[in-house]
């Protein structure tokens, strides 16, 4: 039997004094001054200095010696406060240090591949594949407890709110939700498959017609995509549906809640009532259905200037059905920028579709207004119309314009709203302690898919359209407006939700706009389609994402700094080496066949 705690790393202060205590955690410094040792002994809790006086027997000097950097010990010793002057007053208990009496190894430490501190600079990969080491550091610590205290502080608001907690399947049928499933082979039932839910939507659905008019789960959720940027292949959201409400009141459960995470668990105070913007003003606006709205930067309407001016070219590629966004930046911002600095600006359009200028489908341009006319750039075309130009924009001296310009009012407003936030980062102008919350409402229902010649869900087909749009449903599909939410908090899409379809009819409507038959509907959505038709309320919900509410209160840029163990970016765990090969034991018993093509 090991020496077990009588207190934690972090709880001891100076009303301790003379108290015997035990100890247990990890070494996570040792220093040794001649015949004194000082080791700073670690939990999840905090920091306690472990003294080694010089005066220690010779075993518990042996002891203290063999130590080295995370192995796992035990220390019985007796608090004593520390002189004024060696107080750490960056510690919890920087007040007093245990000098120790007795010393216990409970587990030893290879040589690290990295140091254990408050961040690492290791590579990711190497952080994953170590990730049980990874996870002691502090900044890691302090990621898994903030989760920790956010789903809590959720569950209590959402308890008081008279919400029931309720566990959906995770092996349910597969349903053509948009990502891929991931299947399951049945045993029991050779050639069938269960399916891991992308999200709990029918379910939750399903829940409302039951009765349970208010619900809730922290959900696990699954979608094969492929690997890119900062996603991975399952996630965490809070999933959460209500029934007999309506879109505001869906909001204002939402802005309460979240008001009181971020009081709760962060200390920030939220204004009671987030800002609603339409979906077309964000990207008019803004550039993005998720703009970051900590700065300022605003999309200014350029297309008439445009066509005033001799920018020929650019009149061209407009036409009737395109547009053109300008983009102001301050002269004490615009001082420092060289052409090349400039015109990067219009390479990371490209990333949505933008070309050079030279390209037909998209061009960037730009131009200085200084000592009363426009220099540089494209400034040759607007100096004719310089004063309308000036008037339109509001400009002042020394004022630097960016112009975007496409065949559709989208990709304009999609390339600008990339130059702007990448100007918003690179200029400074993000107040980086602001948490600002929006609505975007007013979606489209529908998109068209070019590839596949049809309309699909811009969203998911269970959501309601707006109710001046169920007579011109199928005549014009591209004008329907859904009764659909995104929540964005500085940047960042952490929320989206939707008033649902509650009647058979209008459910199979949507369907068959998006390519749907019938008959496809009945095999992928009967059981919903049948639940439908026994008394189903009105209802409608939301489904935050867990993961990315906490990167963003962390300060972080990658969820994986606030998942427990992630897969990499190409879909992999480094630690445990999956996805893995199966035996052909396993492949019997399942009655599956592997053909890898190569």
């Amino acid at each position: 039997m090991f020496m077990q705690r009588t207190v934690t790393c972090g709880e001891l202060t100076a009303k301790d004094n003379n108290k015997t205590v035990i100890l247990n955690g990890w070494v996570h410094r040792i220093r040794n001054h001649g015949a004194i040792y000082f080791i700073n002994l670690r939990d999840r809790y905090g920091i306690t200095q472990v003294v080694v006086d010089d005066d220690a027997s010779k075993s518990l000097q042996k002891a203290a010696s063999s130590l080295h950097n995370e192995y796992t010990i035990a220390v019985k010793g007796v608090v004593r406060k520390r002189p004024k002057n060696m107080i750490n007053k960056d510690m919890k208990t920087g007040e007093v240090e245990v000098k120790a009496k007795s010393i216990e190894i409970l587990g030893k430490c290879k040589v690290l591949p990295f140091q254990v501190d408050e961040k690492t600079n290791a590579n990711e990969n190497l952080r994953l594949q170590y990730r049980y080491i990874d996870l002691r550091s502090g900044s890691m610590q302090k990621h898994i407890a903030l989760r920790h205290e956010v789903v809590r502080a959720m569950r209590e608001y959402l308890y008081r709110e008279n919400f029931y907690e309720i566990e959906t399947p995770t092996l349910i049928r597969s349903t053509p939700e948009g990502a891929r499933d991931f299947v399951v082979p049945s045993r029991l039932y050779p050639g069938k498959f269960y399916a891991l839910p992308q999200s709990p939507q029918l379910m939750k659905q399903l829940l409302m017609v039951s009765g349970f008019d208010k619900y809730f789960q922290v959900a696990r959720c699954y979608r094969d995509e492929d690997a890119r940027g900062d996603r991975q292949l399952e996630f965490t959201q809070l999933d959460l549906e209500m029934s007999f409400v309506k879109r505001d009141d869906v909001l204002k459960l939402m802005e309460g809640m979240f008001g009181y995470v971020f009081k709760k668990t962060i200390g920030y105070k939220l204004p009671k009532k987030f800002r609603r913007i339409a979906y077309r003003d964000a990207l008019n606006i803004y550039g993005s259905d998720k703009p970051d709205l900590r700065f300022g930067l605003e999309l200014q309407a350029f297309k008439d200037e445009v066509l005033k001016s001799s920018f020929d070219a650019m009149k061209t590629l407009i036409g009737s059905k395109g547009d053109a966004k300008a983009i102001v930046v301050k002269k004490e911002h615009a001082e420092g920028m060289s052409r090349k600095v400039i015109e990067a600006y219009g390479d990371e359009a490209k990333a949505v579709g933008a070309k050079s200028i030279l390209e037909k489908d998209k061009m960037f341009a730009y131009m200085k207004y200084a000592n009363g006319e426009f220099l540089s750039g494209c400034a040759k075309y607007f100096n004719d119309i310089k004063d309308d130009v000036v008037k339109a924009l509001n400009l002042e001296e020394g004022d630097l314009v960016m112009i975007v310009a496409d065949k559709t009012w989208k990709g304009a407003c999609n390339g600008a709203g990339v130059v702007r936030s990448s100007l918003g980062k690179n200029l400074g102008l993000i107040d980086e302690s602001k948490f600002e919350f929006c609505w975007i409402i007013d979606f489209p229902l529908f998109a068209y898919n070019e590839e596949e010649q049809h309309w699909e869900a811009e969203h998911h087909m269970f959501s309601m359209p707006q109710e001046r749009f169920l007579d011109t449903l199928e005549s014009n599909p591209g004008e329907v407006l859904g009764d659909l939410y995104d929540l964005v908090l500085n940047g960042y899409e952490v929320a989206s939700g939707s008033i649902r379809i509650h009647d058979t009819e209008l459910q199979k409507r949507i369907f068959r706009i998006c390519a749907y038959s019938d008959e496809s509907a009945e095999k992928a959505f009967g059981f919903l389609l049948k639940a439908f038709e026994y008394g189903a309320p009105p209802h409608g919900g939301i489904a935050p994402g867990v993961d990315r509410i906490v990167m963003i209160m962390a300060g972080e840029s990658s969820i994986k700094e606030v998942i427990a163990f992630p897969k990499n970016t190409f879909a992999v765990s480094p630690m445990d080496d999956s996805p893995s090969i199966l035996d052909e034991k396993q492949l019997r018993e399942l009655s599956l066949k592997i053909d890898v093509k190569e």
